[in-house]
């Protein structure tokens, strides 16, 4: 009777958990609000989406679910690790936040920065085995990719920019799908075609082809060409990195730096501008080099505090503070650029921190995962999506951004490269192992 009890339990979890892995799919990747008319006006008031109830009791619910199971599991020891750095992290991002302008509102964008970490932890364990983390993918992803087919099909006025929508008209006739930004949806393509890569790997063939096929047709469409130019490059980035360890350093530690000394480079040195102009690359970056400029002014005066987690931007003193006269990236809504933003926000420690966490430990965990006989594609998609995370950072901001897919995934990578290099994955053809097993 107890081993009866035990099998029913055991089914209603493994249930919970597939319902909690398709709920934190379908909120990074559906949205509580798809399909939004871009030529609303509402669409330009930035706290629109951040007062809709929906979106929070739903994420409030899926969190909580999270919460709970990762409290209730054996493998409970294994999230938010490593828990000391994170620990002086976060402690860190709470003092620059207390002392800043507005620190009622930085201490409430810590809070939710920590819970989006735990939901990334605690989302790694839900699947059983490599396998049914492959099977749980490839319907998710198929079901992502099906919704945004559908909507350029059949409502192309709202899967498709129109040249009458208010904020950014020049984008009219680009595939966005279910998505509000044509660059939303590029970086959802790319990842839905890493995940094909490894649900041909693990599970299914011809699924896989189909993910990676569908995903590639629908990222030509979005005129993301950052996005565009990253798939390939990443894959071969990630093929280098498994094939030449001396690699490893010069293209991960190295080419960070090569592509800030570029991009912020080009805002704050003539000479470096004229290299990158000499060369055909626009040198403005999109009207981005205006905006690191104002940013690295703004370091000068507190590089050791920074302005406060997640502060400075669209902050009344500084939209309302007249600088429009001299430059408009007063009103620019972030940084484009991760590293910039984090020195900007948190100081120096904060971005020493932030780059210990997820640049150089999942450099060595990489390592040392080659080294266990977990999952190879399970390891190399890991791989790929943190290249893809650390080199998109350069020109974008997203680092501890509750709402943004490519954090959350970023974090799923991190984390799991550390379950890799440090915990067995269980795997369908072999005997399930107790509580030294990491579930990825």
């Amino acid at each position: 009777m107890d081993s009866t009890n035990g099998g029913v339990s055991n089914k209603l979890r493994n249930g919970a958990a597939v319902v909690l892995f398709l709920a934190v799919c379908y909120l990074f990747w559906v949205t509580t609000k798809p399909f939004i008319d871009l030529t609303d006006p509402a669409t330009l008031d930035p706290s629109a989406e951040k007062s809709n109830l929906v979106n929070q009791l739903v994420t409030l619910a899926v969190s909580g679910g999270l919460l709970l199971f990762g409290l209730t599991s054996p493998l409970r020891s294994t999230i938010l690790q490593p828990r000391l750095l994170l620990i002086c992290l976060f402690v860190w991002f709470f003092f620059v936040s207390a002392i800043s302008t507005y620190p009622d509102l930085a201490l409430k964008r810590v809070v939710l920065a920590i819970l989006t970490c735990i939901n990334a932890a605690v989302f790694l364990i839900l699947p059983r085995s490599d396998r049914q983390f492959a099977q749980l993918l490839g319907v998710a992803m198929l079901a992502v990719l099906g919704l945004a087919y559908f909507g350029v099909t059949f409502i192309p006025s709202r899967a498709i920019h129109l040249a009458t929508e208010l904020r950014e008209p020049m984008n009219a006739g680009f595939w966005r799908g279910q998505f509000a930004h044509k660059n939303e949806a590029a970086g959802v393509m790319v990842l839905t075609a890493f995940f094909g890569f490894y649900v041909y790997a693990t599970w299914h063939k011809f699924l896989g082809v189909a993910l990676v096929v569908l995903a590639a047709f629908f990222l030509m469409h979005t005129g993301g060409k950052t996005s565009s130019a990253a798939l390939p490059a990443i894959v071969l980035l990630a093929w280098m990195f498994e094939r030449w360890s001396w690699l490893r350093i010069p293209l991960s530690i190295g080419g960070i730096i090569a592509m800030n000394t570029i991009t912020i480079g080009s805002a704050i040195s003539e000479p470096i501008r004229s290299l990158v102009s000499a060369v055909g690359v626009d040198p403005t970056f999109t009207n981005r080099t205006d905006i690191w400029r104002f940013a690295f002014s703004a370091i000068t005066q507190r590089p050791l505090f920074g302005y406060g987690f997640q502060l400075f931007w669209q902050t009344d003193e500084l939209v309302y503070s007249g600088g429009g006269v001299e430059t408009w990236a007063v009103e620019a809504f972030n940084g484009h650029n991760a590293y910039l933003d984090s020195l900007l926000t948190t100081g120096i420690p904060g971005l020493v921190l932030t780059v210990f966490w997820l640049v150089i430990l999942p450099l060595r965990d990489f390592g040392q995962a080659e080294k266990t006989g977990n999952n190879p594609a399970l390891t190399r998609l890991f791989l790929r999506i943190w290249l893809y995370g650390i080199y998109t950072a350069c020109v974008e901001s997203f680092f501890f951004l509750s709402g943004a897919s490519i954090w959350f995934v970023l974090l799923i990578a991190v984390f799991g490269l550390r379950l890799q290099a440090r915990a067995s994955v269980v795997s369908e053809t072999s005997k399930p192992i107790t509580d030294t097993v990491s579930h990825a």
